[in-house]
C-alpha cells in the first residue's frame, strides 16, 4: 500500500500484478526468492523488494509533495520514527493481531498496550502539527499510516476507546485520501497471460 502510494504520487507508471500469497506466481519467485510483497522490477532489471526502499526510490525520481523533506525536524529524525514503526510497533501489532501465530504464551492485551504507548507518542506530535513532521505530510505519514490502519482494524471498538484523538483524526484523513483510495482498488489475482493493469490509469 505505502509503496504504491509513493509510486502514484511520484507519477511513475508501472504494471501492477496482484498476488495471493498462498499461491505465489513463479514469475514473482524468479525475480525475488524472498517471496514477499511488494516487489518492484525496474526497467534495467534491478529488483527492489522492500516497501520503504521502493518509496525512497520513487521519491528520488520525483517528489512533487516534498515528502522526503519534512517541514519540521530532520530527515534523520523522520527515518528514525519510520524505523521504530517498522520494528517496535510492528512487533507488537503482529502479536496483537495474530497472537496464536506466535505461540500460546503470547498475551495480546500486553502487545495492545505496548502498541498504544507508541501511538501516544505519535499523538503528542500530531496535536501540535496535524502531521507527524509539521503542517504538511511527509514520508513518515505515508509510511506509518498503513500500520496504524491495521492496528485500528483488529478491533475497531477497542481502538475507539483509546485516548489518542489526534491519531484517530490523522487516520481518518488518510483513509479519505484520494491517493489511498486509488491504490486500494480491488484487483483480481494476476496470472501469466493476463492483460496488463497499470498503476496510472
Amino acid at each position: 500500500m505505502r509503496a504504491r502510494m509513493a509510486l502514484l504520487t511520484a507519477g511513475i507508471q508501472c504494471e501492477v500484478r496482484e498476488v495471493v500469497l498462498k499461491d505465489k506466481p513463479q514469475a514473482m519467485l524468479d525475480i525475488s526468492p524472498k517471496a514477499t510483497v511488494p516487489v518492484l522490477q525496474l526497467p534495467d532489471g534491478r529488483i527492489i523488494d522492500e516497501s520503504l526502499d521502493i518509496m525512497c526510490w520513487a521519491l528520488a525520481e520525483n517528489d512533487p509533495e516534498a515528502w522526503m523533506s519534512p517541514a519540521n525536524g530532520s530527515r534523520d529524525g523522520m527515518f528514525e520514527l519510520i524505523r521504530q514503526n517498522d520494528t517496535e510497533f510492528k512487533f507488537h501489532l503482529d502479536r496483537y493481531k495474530y497472537p496464536r501465530r506466535f505461540g500460546e504464551s503470547v498475551d495480546a492485551r500486553y502487545h495492545f498496550d505496548r502498541a498504544c504507548e507508541f501511538l501516544t507518542g505519535l499523538d503528542t506530535g500530531l496535536r501540535q502539527n496535524g502531521f507527524l513532521f509539521g503542517e504538511r505530510a511527509s514520508l513518515a505519514d505515508v509510511a506509518l499510516f498503513p500500520f496504524v490502519r491495521q492496528f485500528a482494524s483488529v478491533d475497531p471498538e477497542k481502538f475507539e476507546q483509546i485516548s489518542c484523538l489526534h491519531v484517530k483524526q490523522w487516520l481518518e484523513y488518510w483513509l479519505g485520501d484520494r491517493c489511498f483510495s486509488q491504490v486500494m482498488k480491488k484487483l483480481p489475482p494476476w496470472h501469466v497471460g493476463d492483460n496488463s493493469t497499470f498503476l496510472l490509469s
